[in-house]
């Protein structure tokens, strides 16, 4: 891993769920609270945008094919790849994480004057890097069902194509066996401040804590 920050927020959590929990609506409100939020997932789309630090690496490794016409990593052309070679998804990680990691610390140094900061990592408990500097984990939960219904109306797929992404990614059984916080968002969408309130507390009480051991 690369080189931490010295300074950080005294409580750093992990924010994950899966496809079409609602990751993005729950950090939405954790923002609007005035918590610092490190999304992961924006990081990677600014690293392999156009004129992305990632792009001259990702050229390098797998050519022309994989960059599209502005200058941005082709996703569909590198999923492609992925399932053509599977080891090329290990080579793209390679690239990409180290970056990611270090664009991570520096937001998070940035965050260090605020009692906690929320780190949107979707692969969290995947990946057991992620875990060993994270105080927290905070789960953002909703039936399957709900999941599928979510991503065929956000991205217009088909019911089959949605239930394979679903099955590939960890069960929602031990990404809840993770977790220190859930929250709940099966519910209506106007209740969901009504059900972070609480969790937002509880992070302020415990990064108090820590300020005062």
């Amino acid at each position: 891993m690369t080189t931490r920050p010295k300074t950080r927020p005294a409580l750093l959590v992990g924010l994950t769920g899966g496809i079409g929990s609602g990751k993005t609506t729950v950090a939405g409100h954790f923002g609007e609270l005035g918590v610092p939020l490190i999304d992961t997932d924006l990081i990677a789309h600014a690293l392999t945008g156009p004129k992305g630090a990632a792009m001259p690496a990702i050229l390098e490794a797998f050519g022309a094919g994989v960059i599209a016409e502005d200058g941005r990593l082709d996703r569909a052309a590198m999923r492609e790849l992925a399932f053509s070679d599977p080891s090329s998804r290990k080579r793209l990680e390679a690239i990409l994480h180290p970056m990611i990691r270090e664009e991570t610390w520096r937001q998070i140094a940035v965050a260090a004057d605020h009692p906690y900061a929320i780190v949107v990592v979707p692969l969290l408990v995947e990946s057991g890097a992620w875990q060993t500097w994270l105080d927290r984990v905070l789960v953002v939960d909703c039936p399957v069902e709900v999941q599928l219904e979510r991503v065929m109306k956000r991205n217009g797929l088909p019911r089959a194509q949605v239930e394979a992404i679903v099955a590939v990614q960890i069960p929602r059984e031990r990404r809840l066996a993770a977790a220190d916080e859930v929250v709940d968002n099966a519910g209506e969408p106007s209740t969901l401040p009504q059900r972070i309130g609480p969790i937002h507390q509880r992070f302020l009480e415990l990064a108090a804590l820590r300020c005062a051991a």
